[in-house]
């Protein structure tokens, strides 16, 4: 089965009544530091805090009655976890919560307020962890982002950026497995082909550009970032030949310029995001991604779930 716009078109058909279709934001009091025309899609005030809730509401939906009885599982680093743990409680069905031991705890507690159970694990364990309790509970295993029902629920987000900014030039977004853009690439490619689309990954994960350079998805070593929400070691292998065909640039961004963004868009922006969500500015910020000034740059801003007292270390940028 080929991943395609028809399947982010039904998703969306499916998913609209209970998604948020966030805002497009036109942000100028960042053109100046970014050196372009600044557009914001804000998807840290979708339900549950992030873009996540899109392909996990999307994957519940899809299941049949059968598969509904046992309750999901899935592995997470957050964000996924509690749009699946709040999909579930919609559906009145159970959830497990697989999450790194090195998640912040705003986001675990998040997760068991909503009733699922979690389990902790270092994050290079947690999608092993995952299937062997699935396989124990009889219950239905729901990636973060290498399944082609997440993917095309991620994808309704581009969708709506089109709809929203139909003159887009460039979209910018967060990348970790890879399920986000996957989608969002395959929504803009097919109603805006001409429109420039990037990823924008950590630095110190840098697993799409091994991979693109090695023609396959292969791993890297995992590492620690302060985009705790893109911390994937390798590729999903539904979504990097979708990266791969769509997405024009990918970029690689320290750490330093994530906070730096993540700054940026909390105090001349005014959106309370987490350092994933900036990336896409970090790259520009950074020189990775080149921009003119009357460019229309749309920013996907992924994800809020974060607390007051990670905001603790851009005191000192």
């Amino acid at each position: 089965m080929e991943f395609g716009f028809s399947m982010v078109k039904e998703a969306y058909d499916r998913i609209r009544g209970e998604i948020r279709k966030t805002p497009m934001i036109r942000a100028e009091a960042l053109d100046e530091a970014l050196g372009c025309r600044v557009y914001v899609k804000a998807d840290c005030m979708q339900k549950t805090g992030s873009f996540k809730f899109r392909g996990a509401m999307n994957a519940v939906m899809s299941l049949s009655a059968e598969e509904l009885k046992g309750g999901i599982v899935t592995a997470s680093s957050g964000n996924h976890g509690r749009a699946c743990a709040f999909a579930a409680k919609m559906k009145g069905i159970p959830a497990t919560v697989v999450i790194p031991d090195s998640a912040p705890e705003i986001k675990v507690q998040n997760i068991l307020a909503l009733g699922a159970e979690v389990v902790q694990c270092p994050a290079v364990e947690r999608f092993k962890v995952a299937e062997r309790i699935s396989a124990e509970k009889k219950a239905v295993f729901i990636p973060p982002y290498d399944d082609f029902n997440v993917m095309a629920g991620q994808g309704s987000a581009g969708i709506e950026i089109m709809e929203q900014l139909p003159d887009v030039e460039t979209v910018i977004v967060p990348l970790s497995g890879g399920g986000l853009l996957s989608g969002i690439s395959t929504a803009v490619q097919e109603l805006g082909p001409r429109v420039r689309i990037i990823g924008a990954e950590p630095e110190p994960l840098p697993r799409y550009t091994a991979s693109l350079k090695a023609g396959e998805p292969v791993n890297v070593p995992q590492q620690p970032t302060a985009a705790d929400a893109l911390v994937s070691n390798h590729p999903g292998t539904k979504c990097f030949p979708v990266i791969k065909k769509n997405v024009d640039e990918i970029a690689d961004v320290p750490d330093s310029f994530t906070l730096k963004a993540q700054k940026l868009l909390l105090t001349e922006g005014k959106i309370f995001a987490e350092p994933s969500s900036a990336i896409g500015m970090a790259a520009v910020l950074a020189g990775l991604v080149k921009v003119r000034p009357d460019e229309k740059v749309c920013f996907f801003v992924s994800g809020g779930n974060l607390s007051i007292s990670q905001l603790d270390r851009l005191k000192e940028l």
